[in-house]
């Protein structure tokens, strides 16, 4: 979008727009489908309008998407974003400006909530798990400096932002390329900021989890104890065959660990279930791990067969029913449990950043609390005698909850 607007493109709604861009996911089966559905419904909505299929699942498969898709009338990877303006132009048989600038990430245009925004410290991975296509679509790890990181949380908290999320393939990661991890500085870096804000740390790979971030989270209120970790499974035998070197001991040492320090610690973890070789015995360690975990939020994803990955030869496969009913289960485990793990936060104040007005209904907002990742976990339900702006933190106090949603009044 950047690349775009310092080309002197300008975005509007549909109706208006000459160019459609369809951003997509190759991750997995669903991501790539729903991804292609997006393509043939724009399509099917504005048959004289150009479409632009651009991000991973180009990216990975342009070659086969040229000759089954033509839906879409250009494409467009993401190894080098700064070509977006020439893929656009080049479907109006123009040039692009290749000239003109990029704007600095930290002024880029923001899709996210008002009051967040994410900062994307690396790109790629070298953790190579066995079901994970990632490093083919997005190449091997790439950290970006702290300097530069720095400068865009500057420009983002400038621009109003109260909470900047830092996301990557894996956090734990970040500075290996450079030839050690240096996630530790570049918290020290951004803690070196002034001004109120939340910082929140998304993805961290607990393989290679760096503890001693968890001193700097407490010298630094702003830092919220918030911890996502892929977990991925509980029975020690699949989790090496998935190409991974933790087991059910470690992780709930490192759950125990961070609870002792940060009794508040909000810790989210994903699952996945109908790996190639899942046993019922694998399956139940799963289960004994999450009772065990006690986690506040939890993913569950059933396994992708993914071309090019270990795991796509491994036999023996794992029913997509038998996936299915077992991704269930856990998900309906885990609703008590995050229930549970809420009912904590009822009573107590908290800060809770406005995202947006409930239409229709007065003095009611959502938004979210510390405890609440952006798109992923539940809402808090805002009840106020004062109008709120969005993208505002305000102080409040949690009176209840309802599902796994928390109402809160300033």
């Amino acid at each position: 979008m950047a690349a775009l607007n310092s080309s002197g493109w300008t975005v509007s709604g549909p109706d208006e727009a000459d160019l459609i861009i369809v951003n997509s996911c190759g991750f997995i089966q669903s991501a790539k489908q729903e991804s292609i559905n997006a393509v043939l419904a724009w399509r099917r909505f504005y048959p004289e309008k150009k479409i632009l299929l651009a991000g991973c699942l180009t990216q990975r498969y342009e070659k086969e998407l040229r000759e089954a898709l033509p839906e879409a009338d250009g494409f467009f990877g993401n190894a080098d974003l700064s070509g977006a303006a020439d893929a656009a132009s080049s479907l109006f048989h123009a040039s692009g400006d290749r000239t003109a600038e990029n704007l600095a990430s930290g002024l880029r245009p923001l899709l996210s909530l008002p009051g967040s925004a994410y900062v994307k410290i690396s790109e790629g991975c070298d953790n190579r798990c066995a079901y994970c296509a990632i490093p083919n679509i997005r190449g091997k790890l790439k950290s970006r400096s702290i300097g530069e990181i720095k400068d865009e949380c500057k420009a983002l908290l400038d621009r109003g932002i109260k909470e900047l999320c830092l996301i990557g393939q894996d956090l734990g990661s970040y500075g290996m390329d450079f030839g050690a991890p240096v996630l530790p500085e570049l918290l020290e870096a951004i803690s070196r900021i002034n001004g109120d804000f939340w910082l929140r740390l998304l993805y961290i790979h607990p393989d290679h989890f760096p503890h001693s971030i968890l001193d700097i989270l407490k010298e630094d209120r702003r830092f919220l104890p918030y911890f996502d970790l892929p977990f991925q499974h509980g029975s020690e035998k699949i989790l090496r065959i998935m190409g991974r070197q933790g087991k059910a001991e470690t992780y709930l040492s490192l759950i125990e660990t961070i609870r002792g320090i940060f009794p508040d610690a909000v810790i989210r973890s994903t699952f996945m279930t109908g790996f190639p070789g899942e046993t019922d015995n694998d399956f139940q360690n799963l289960l004994d791990f999450q009772e065990k975990a006690q986690l506040d939020w939890m993913g569950c994803f059933g396994y992708s067969r993914e071309e090019d990955t270990p795991a796509y030869s491994m036999k023996p496969r794992i029913a997509k029913k038998i996936s299915t009913e077992r991704k269930k289960a856990l998900e309906e485990r885990q609703i008590s449990i995050t229930e549970k793990r809420m009912d904590r936060f009822v009573g107590r104040n908290f800060d809770v950043l406005v995202e947006e007005k409930i239409e229709g209904e007065d003095g009611l907002y959502l938004g979210r609390l510390p405890c609440q990742a952006p798109e992923v976990d539940g809402s808090a339900v805002i009840s106020s005698d004062r109008d709120l702006a969005p993208g505002a933190i305000v102080q409040s106090r949690v009176f209840a909850r309802a599902g796994v949603d928390l109402e809160v009044r300033v």
